[in-house]
């Protein structure tokens, strides 16, 4: 499991919003923290209105004062700031992995709205889009303020691709360190709730085209009962469900009615993430979720990414 967690921070307020999670993370795997911050080239006083750290001395300054306030009683926490300034801050975050030795990012994104550059701020989206790392993102509350975290209900989506199950075992290893709650959720479209362009296919046969997707549900429901009997012997508590409707939307709907506190997202890495990234489910769950999220680079991609 994690034991070496890497926190980016740039002097905002906005980005302390991970600050929480981090710190439940360390104390509950036991992991080491490295408080990390990249001297950018040319760097602007303020980001999105807020201070932002413009040299080494007083990145450094301002990490210690993080790391006395927010994590007192971890065994090991380290500062480190790169001090030769980059004009690419996330490859540097990426790059440091193999330097710091860190298994997990937490960091917060920067904004939330529809495009993907909102939703998660241009660093964080390269920093998940250029590593192999889970990255755990975390959002500020309504007043900008960093957000409690916990870790009681999981959700876990999947489609019907078996490589998203490759990201079981870190879930797994997530649930049952937190003694959480794991759901696993599918969600099979209904005919009204199909993509324009399958509609369009599936027009000419509508009855048809439903009762295959009843179908869907169907063996979907089996495999995930299949899925949740493993789990339950090996003393996780897990449950299925299988949905009916719009993929993204449902997701983040049943998320919000269960209270969810951590989803969790497999992902293709570096080679599949644009694919990912681009795709209407995916990119719609990050949109329209509040939770936090961890993403969860899956080595191989399948054909269809």
């Amino acid at each position: 499991m994690f034991k070496h967690i890497l926190v980016p921070m740039d002097g905002s307020k906005l980005a302390e919003a991970a600050l929480p999670a981090a710190r439940f993370m360390a104390e509950k795997l036991q992991a080491q923290v490295t408080l990390f911050h990249v001297v950018e080239k040319d760097a602007p006083s303020q980001v999105h209105g807020q201070k932002h750290l413009t040299g080494p001395e007083e990145a450094e300054r301002y990490l210690q004062e993080v790391a006395a306030t927010w994590f007192q009683g971890i065994p090991k926490v380290e500062c480190h700031v790169h001090e030769t300034e980059t004009p690419l801050v996330s490859e540097s975050i990426v790059a440091h992995a193999a330097e710091l030795g860190h298994d997990l990012v937490v960091m917060c994104s920067h904004g939330r709205g529809k495009a993907f550059h909102l939703l998660f701020g241009s660093i964080a989206q390269k920093v998940i889009a250029g590593g192999t790392l889970p990255v755990l993102i975390t959002h500020p509350d309504d007043r900008g303020e960093p957000p409690p975290f916990c870790c009681c209900q999981i959700l876990l989506p999947l489609d019907t691709d078996p490589e998203h199950e490759k990201g079981l075992p870190v879930v797994k290893s997530v649930a049952r360190i937190c003694n959480a709650d794991l759901h696993i959720t599918t969600v099979i479209p209904t005919y009204e709730s199909l993509p324009p362009d399958e509609k369009v296919t599936a027009r000419t046969l509508p009855a048809t085209a439903a009762r295959m997707l009843d179908l869907e549900a169907r063996d979907a429901s089996e495999h995930l009962q299949d899925l949740v009997r493993g789990l339950v012997a090996e003393g996780i508590h897990a449950s299925a469900h299988v949905l009916r409707g719009d993929p993204a939307e449902t997701i983040a709907r049943a998320a919000q009615e269960a209270k969810i506190d951590l989803m969790v997202l497999p992902t293709h890495g570096k080679t599949g993430m644009a694919a990912f990234w681009t795709g209407s489910v995916a990119h719609g769950i990050c949109s329209r979720s509040k939770c936090p999220l961890l993403l969860v680079p899956i080595s191989e991609p399948s054909a269809g990414d």
